[in-house]
């Protein structure tokens, strides 16, 4: 996958270069990042990309983590509630 695809707008790249970046403000920009991918494009694989690109240069800037840890598994969805919940 090309960088351009992984990144369009830059927002990644351009969160490595801000001095003192702090692991909240890499968060909002990587929800920013996804919100804003194009369509077709595979999450997971521009995440590779990324870090391919960024994490051997910069391994302990908090956006490498906020990368690493947008490749995890979640935990698995589990239904809620059902009827006792909406019993008054």
């Amino acid at each position: 996958m090309r960088i351009e695809l992984a990144d369009p707008r830059g927002v990644i790249r351009e969160s490595y270069r801000i001095e003192g970046i702090g692991a909240p403000e890499c968060r909002s920009i990587f929800l920013d990042w996804a919100i804003g991918l194009p369509e077709g494009v595979d999450p997971q694989r521009a995440v590779q990309r990324l870090l391919a690109e960024h994490a051997a240069a910069a391994p302990d800037h908090p956006m490498t983590a906020v990368l690493r840890a947008g490749l995890e598994t979640g935990p698995r969805a589990r239904r809620r509630g059902g009827a006792r919940g909406r019993r008054s």
